[in-house]
């Protein structure tokens, strides 16, 4: 990619409606799939939940066959920080888990993860709870700070800045995954621009409304380097410490923001920020 090349294309009022269909299909299949992770099932049986839930509202998951994926989900569990290939691993009390989400339905893409604990917080290792916590914050510190006019290389330097504040609460350095982004979405799954989770010197394209990007930070426990194993798709930290993933579809409206893969549309979450939540219709 070279700085400064990258388009940042917009969707009409009536495309964003449709995104929000994919959306809400997405927000609600991660919703089912947090209360159904437990300890003794495997990643594949997350994964049949989740193509059966994504097709019984009409949609195809998005991830499935793309370049030869062969899941429904990412899940990505303890050291693995995206990417990870359900199948035969079974959950273990107490591990961390990522899931990454993406349907389509009518042509258009959601996209979003969030992070979990096995056997919910009583189970979980206090640093891992802060881990998913910071990265979670700044995934909401980059969408509030979204917005016209903006460049959208710039929500890197907000994202950071949240990431070293909860490092700094926590007593604690948070990598930022190297090599790793968000990006533009909606006939396609991955389309332009790059979206940043730590600052760069360029500004990116200007936002506009009607804007679409998927913003998801990706933290880990340590080094912010990671390689792939030998499936050639998921990827693990270098010094084998934790990960966690959050991550949303986030449209610029006329009025401000709507994340189009929250179940509640952000309306929380962007009020908590300080952010104009402005869903359309």
């Amino acid at each position: 990619m070279i700085f400064g090349r990258e388009r940042l294309p917009v969707k009409t009022p009536e495309q964003i409606l449709l995104m929000r269909r994919a959306g809400l299909v997405v927000g609600e299949c991660l919703e089912l799939l947090r209360t159904s992770a437990h300890a003794g099932m495997t990643t594949g049986a997350l994964d049949a939940i989740a193509e059966e839930f994504i097709r019984g509202k009409g949609g195809t998951p998005s991830f499935l066959g793309y370049y030869g994926f062969t899941g429904t989900l990412c899940v990505s569990v303890n050291d693995e920080v995206v990417h990870g290939i359900p199948g035969a691993r079974v959950l273990e009390e107490g591990d961390l888990v990522s899931i990454d989400c993406g349907a389509i339905v009518e042509g258009w893409h959601g996209d979003a993860a969030i992070t979990l604990v096995v056997g919910g917080d009583a189970a979980a290792r206090a640093e891992d709870l802060q881990l998913s916590a910071a990265t979670h914050r700044a995934l909401w510190a980059g969408i509030a700070a979204l917005r016209p006019g903006i460049g959208i290389y710039e929500l890197g330097g907000v994202i950071e800045d949240s990431v070293i504040a909860s490092g700094a609460a926590d007593a604690h350095h948070y990598g930022i995954l190297d090599g790793y982004t968000g990006h533009g979405i909606g006939t396609e799954m991955h389309m332009e621009p790059t979206v940043y989770n730590e600052r760069v010197r360029p500004r990116g394209p200007e936002v506009r409304t009607g804007a679409t990007v998927a913003i998801e930070p990706m933290l880990t426990l340590g080094t912010h380097e990671s390689h792939e194993l030998a499936d050639e798709w998921t990827v693990v930290t270098d010094d084998g410490r934790r990960a966690a993933h959050w991550e949303h579809t986030v449209a610029v409206t006329e009025g401000g923001l709507w994340v189009l893969t929250a179940v509640d549309g952000g309306a929380a979450e962007l009020a908590a920020a300080g952010a104009s939540y402005a869903p359309i219709g």
